[in-house]
């Protein structure tokens, strides 16, 4: 009877997980066509997600009552300290190889190397081996890395430094997956959301005003700036957080992988961004690290 009760409840996280991934893959698009179009630094670009995507939240809350009853409790605020830190310097880190390198070979960097990450925290902290499916899963991903390095049309110091940023991001966002699964007595998914991305956008709010955050008041940049906050920050981080601890850590991460799919097709197709053939054979390896790591959970 548990496995009937079980299943539904597996595949909706999993749906949800999948639905985050997607919404995160516009992101990067979005986030490079509001640089683009504002002539905004990569750090500029990562404070306007958080600040505008954390605000809608916090709004949407406040309507509909998902504030009442919030205790600032000594726990609270150090998660969302700690939340909000690792939201910034992640997506710091991201709009930083974005610029260096491209869209494409940022979100697969970052996104595909979570899983490593993540897979090598679990083995050091249980001191046991992963199994052998999951060992496949992240070997998969590292050779999609590697293929997605060599691709095309970026060399040299340029591309060294994209890769190095994409990693740091990958990194941070492997912490922030283990470190916000365990809950917080008093804060939900929503409010971890709501104000860890507030958090994080006044945290990098200083440097962003040092380094320029003058929008041109025009439609189509107004409209990629609120679509940035909303759809792949606002919802996307709120789909992933609600079944975050429900989730085993190694398949939430190689869920996320979608992202940097559907970030390169949006960036093949819109900004004609070319992977060449190397490059999309490491997107189908990280398609496939993701198929593995699913069937493994």
């Amino acid at each position: 009877m548990s496995v009937s009760l079980d299943a539904p409840a597996r595949t909706r996280s999993t749906l949800t997980l999948l639905l985050a991934g997607l919404l995160w893959g516009t992101g990067g698009l979005s986030g490079s066509l509001l640089a683009a179009r504002a002539g905004l630094h990569p750090i500029s670009v990562a404070t306007y997600r958080l600040l505008v995507g954390g605000a809608v939240v916090v709004l949407f809350l406040a309507l509909t009552g998902g504030l009442r009853g919030t205790v600032w409790t000594r726990a609270v605020v150090r998660r969302i300290a700690v939340a909000g830190g690792l939201l910034g310097s992640f997506q710091a880190t991201y709009f930083a190889a974005v610029g260096l390198s491209s869209v494409g070979t940022a979100t697969m960097v970052t996104i595909g190397s979570v899983p490593v990450f993540v897979t090598v925290a679990l083995a050091i902290r249980s001191r046991h081996l992963p199994r052998p499916a999951t060992l496949l899963s992240v070997a998969l991903a590292l050779a999609g890395l590697v293929l997605l390095s060599a691709g095309p049309g970026h060399s040299g110091w340029r591309l060294a430094a994209g890769v190095a940023f994409a990693l740091l991001a990958g990194a941070g966002f492997a912490t922030l997956t283990l470190v916000l699964r365990r809950p917080v007595v008093g804060l939900d998914h929503q409010r971890t959301t709501a104000f860890g991305l507030l958090a994080g956008g006044v945290l990098l709010l200083p440097a962003a005003l040092v380094l320029g955050m003058a929008l041109p008041l025009r439609i189509d940049v107004l409209a990629v700036a609120l679509y940035f906050g909303v759809v792949p920050t606002g919802l996307g981080y709120a789909a992933y957080f609600r079944v975050l601890g429900a989730a085993y850590p190694v398949v939430a991460a190689l869920a996320t992988l979608l992202e940097p799919l559907t970030a390169a097709i949006l960036s093949a197709v819109v900004l004609h961004e070319d992977l060449g053939v190397q490059g999309w054979c490491g997107a189908a390896l990280l398609a496939t690290g993701l198929l593995v790591g699913y069937l493994r959970s």
